[in-house]
């Protein structure tokens, strides 16, 4: 299982937020690019970021912290928020991004990711963030009837490499996955899942690890918190 350390951007600085709410972000590093370089060095083998503002508005917001993380490391990235246009992901991936993650577009224009998985092989994933099993759209401002895992299958067929499943009320919680939610959803479809939300602790990863079925791990605020030592998380999840 990989375990991808989270930039969250806001405003250009790296930020955590609370149930996914803008006015609660607490700023844990004004230079996102040497907090990549962080992860980095601590032995990651890939970088989960987010345009929170992107998210938002539609549109990428945060590109030049974008742009310097790129620059500044060498392990592959993974970027979600404010990407719902063929010229946007195009735009990305030609800058370096491993990956793009299609939120708000896998619910309002679902043609756009299939056009954009069968065009960039590998490099497409999408974002399901739920609330109560429910997903999220525009940044979790906006609510829909569309439940995460028969989101999900509506993509079995379309070639996305991964689905990034977010638990919004256990976002910057600390308060653990849905560990039970988020392997349904795994075993509901044959696209690896990537966990996110709650991730606060090496008991956490292991939990998620054990399904035997959950692909990945996203964690953020457990890491700048130092409730999670990055290089024995590593460490751990490669054992066997």
């Amino acid at each position: 299982m990989i375990l991808y350390p989270a930039i969250d951007l806001k405003d250009g600085q790296a930020v955590r937020l609370l149930h996914g709410e803008m006015e609660s972000a607490t700023i844990f590093n004004d230079n996102p690019a040497a907090q990549a370089r962080i992860f980095q060095d601590a032995g990651c083998e890939w970088v989960h970021l987010v345009d929170l503002n992107g998210a938002f508005a539609g549109q990428p917001v945060n590109a030049a912290a974008v742009e310097e993380i790129l620059a500044a490391i060498d392990v592959p990235a993974q970027l979600g928020g404010g990407i719902r246009d063929m010229a946007t992901i195009e735009a990305w991936l030609a800058k370096g991004l491993a990956r793009v993650i299609l939120g708000t577009a896998a619910v309002e224009d679902p043609d756009l990711v299939r056009q954009a998985a069968a065009a960039f092989p590998g490099q497409v994933a999408v974002g399901i963030d739920a609330r109560g099993g429910r997903v999220a759209t525009r940044g979790w401002a906006e609510k829909t009837d569309v439940m995460a895992p028969d989101l999900a299958r509506r993509f079995e067929d379309a070639g996305v490499a991964a689905i990034v499943y977010t638990d919004i009320d256990r976002d910057g919680a600390m308060g653990g996955p849905n560990v039970e939610a988020t392997q349904a959803l795994a075993e509901a479809v044959s696209i690896p899942v990537i966990a996110s939300g709650g991730v606060s602790s090496l008991a956490d990863l292991e939990r998620l690890k054990a399904t035997g079925s959950i692909a990945g791990a996203i964690s953020g605020r457990a890491l700048y918190d130092g409730a999670i030592d990055l290089g024995a998380a590593l460490a751990a999840l490669k054992a066997a």
